[in-house]
């Protein structure tokens, strides 16, 4: 919706809300991940360079890093995870995407006390302002089945509560 504040007055885009300190912490995981997956930075190199950044005092710094170890020290089993919902082989996600995948499945993993709703949708917010086109909803495929397969209990209460 288009504000003017006087008929003389240009139209102004109403501004978005504030990122959350968890929002800004996993845009934060996803570059640390990129720098992990795509450039061969370690865990430690990753660890040291994003918190410099510009604004990530605002980030939820106990947040990232949970997040940024969980993915990294368990690549393998998350991997294996998101693995059996996708339709091609997982090094051929673009690495948006498979960075992505693999931070939601592990916070449906790590983090039971967050809707796994919520962390679909923040894994399509994030896909939709870093990856291609279309790979949002790819992402919320993929992430759906996660869910339904980590989190059984609580897909399956949704379902009936809707």
């Amino acid at each position: 919706m288009t504000t003017f504040a006087s008929d003389t007055e240009q139209p102004q885009e109403p501004k978005a809300p504030p990122k959350s300190a968890r929002r800004r912490a996993r845009e934060y995981v996803l570059q640390g991940l990129y720098q992990w997956r795509v450039g061969g930075a370690d865990e430690a190199a990753v660890e040291a360079q994003i918190p410099e950044m510009e604004g990530f005092a605002k980030a939820d710094g106990e947040f990232f890093l949970a997040t940024l170890r969980g993915v990294i020290g368990q690549q393998e089993r998350l991997t294996a995870l998101v693995s059996t919902h996708i339709d091609r082989p997982f090094r051929e996600l673009s690495p948006i995407e498979a960075c992505v995948l693999l931070m939601g499945a592990c916070e449906l993993v790590h983090n039971p006390e967050t809707p796994y709703r919520v962390i679909i949708n923040e894994a399509i917010e994030l896909t939709k302002a870093f990856g291609g086109t279309d790979g949002h909803k790819y992402v919320n495929g993929v992430l759906d089945k996660v869910a339904a397969e980590v989190r059984p209990v609580e897909v399956e209460a949704k379902k009936k509560g809707r």
